[in-house]
């Protein structure tokens, strides 16, 4: 495709992307089944445009106010910058030579707010959090993308002979830090294609995902719940923990979602797993199971705002009243599942926050609510459960805490209780 109509097109989705009135991701994939024609290199260049201008977009907005033209098209000029072909035979010499004024910018020298891209409620929440290094550290970590993080399916496969065969395809991977099951691949290679992967002897899982199933401590022959399962990642990862044996519950709100869990389980393996759409939380299918369970893991529904390396949108699509209203839900939720445990199971609480309000509050408020639950230390079930390094993971209260900037995962939230005997 000729530069001048690549920038065209990006344009156009960027001007869709920036109405923020949807998920980036469902925007992006509805636009390119209008744009069949389009080809894979094609599709990665106006994706990466597009999320690009997410994650700067406060910084271009406001370089953009020097140029002429649309808006969009700006922003996307901005963002292809250092692809000098792109510019040179795409834009005009009027736009280049506005994009060389601009390059001079010493952009360190710009309001903070330029700098780290995030609305001032955020970018508050998190530096109540942390010193002023770590902060920016943080920031730099949001504004890229993310690596590719596989989970090994233990039912059929090892983690050494993944690495051997990602190897002879030509594709560099190394074992994740953390996780006893990961593998990390820098880059995007087209994974669906191959064997590994069809075959179901991998799973597209971030490494702090993997870590929450583990923190669960599922084991053969038990009766498990993933209380909000989504897409299933989680069911999957603690099927493979309980070697297909027992019973393994995968609950959610969304039929749609769960849907897309059928494919994956095929690949799998899995003949373990019963996936059930609910109402609410206080379905009847959750009453049928109280006191009978094992283990429950509840990752809750979320802001979302420990996943902005691959969901930029999430920071601009927010609101602190957005947050107050799923304190409410994740309240509702934890509290429904832990009816589940039976005397000795373990709860799992999780979110893919940053946010206290959504995790530490729901947690203290939980365990000051329910005396019967024994708050655990998830420092040493994440050493049962063979990660290295825990104590580097969890907070001095004890609670699983993972930031992208220091952990190399998304931002992860979990907190383990033990119900009394």
């Amino acid at each position: 495709m000729h530069p001048n109509a690549l920038i065209d097109l990006t344009t156009q989705l960027v001007r869709e992307v920036l109405k923020l009135d949807a998920p980036a991701d469902s925007i992006v994939s509805y636009f390119f089944r209008k744009h069949k024609a389009l080809g894979a290199r094609e599709r990665h260049a106006l994706a990466e445009t597009a999320y690009a201008v997410l994650r700067q977009r406060l910084l271009w907005a406001h370089l953009a106010q020097s140029g002429h033209g649309p808006m969009e098209r700006r922003l996307v000029l901005l963002a292809w910058q250092g692809q000098s072909y792109i510019i040179k035979n795409g834009a005009t010499a009027d736009e280049q030579a506005w994009l060389a004024r601009t390059a001079t910018i010493d952009r360190s020298t710009l309001p903070d707010k330029l700098r780290h891209n995030m609305p001032d409620w955020l970018s508050n929440k998190l530096r109540e959090q942390l010193d002023d290094a770590s902060f920016w550290a943080l920031v730099e970590r949001l504004s890229g993308g993310a690596p590719l993080d596989l989970r090994v399916n233990a039912i059929k496969a090892k983690r050494e002979d993944v690495l051997a065969l990602l190897a002879e395809a030509g594709i560099e991977a190394l074992p994740t830090p953390y996780s006893p099951m990961g593998i990390r691949i820098d880059g995007k290679p087209n994974l669906q294609k191959l064997p590994l992967y069809t075959e179901g002897h991998v799973e597209v899982q971030d490494e702090g995902s993997q870590l929450l199933a583990l923190l669960t401590g599922a084991k053969r022959g038990e009766m498990v719940v993933d209380f909000c399962a989504g897409a299933g990642g989680k069911t999957l990862a603690l099927g493979g923990m309980m070697r297909n044996t027992g019973r393994l519950y995968a609950f959610d709100v969304s039929g749609h979602r769960l849907e897309n869990l059928k494919p994956r389980l095929a690949r799998s393996g899995l003949s373990n797993v019963y996936s059930a759409q609910i109402a609410h939380e206080n379905d009847d299918r959750i009453k049928r199971l109280r006191g009978k369970i094992d283990r429950v893991l509840v990752d809750a529904p979320c802001s979302g705002l420990g996943t902005l390396r691959r969901n930029p949108d999430l920071k601009w699509r927010q609101s602190p009243k957005a947050i107050e209203e799923l304190q409410a839900k994740q309240t509702a939720i934890l509290a429904s599942a832990a009816r589940l445990l039976k005397p000795g199971g373990r709860l799992v609480y999780a979110t893919c926050s940053l946010i206290p309000a959504e995790n530490e509050v729901i947690a203290d408020a939980f365990t000051a609510a329910h005396p019967d639950f024994i708050p655990l230390d998830a420092k040493e079930k994440l050493e049962q459960a063979g990660v290295p390094d825990a104590s580097t993971l969890v907070t001095p209260a004890g609670h699983l805490r993972l930031w992208p900037h220091v952990h190399a995962t998304d931002g992860f939230y979990a907190a383990a209780w033990e119900k009394k005997a």
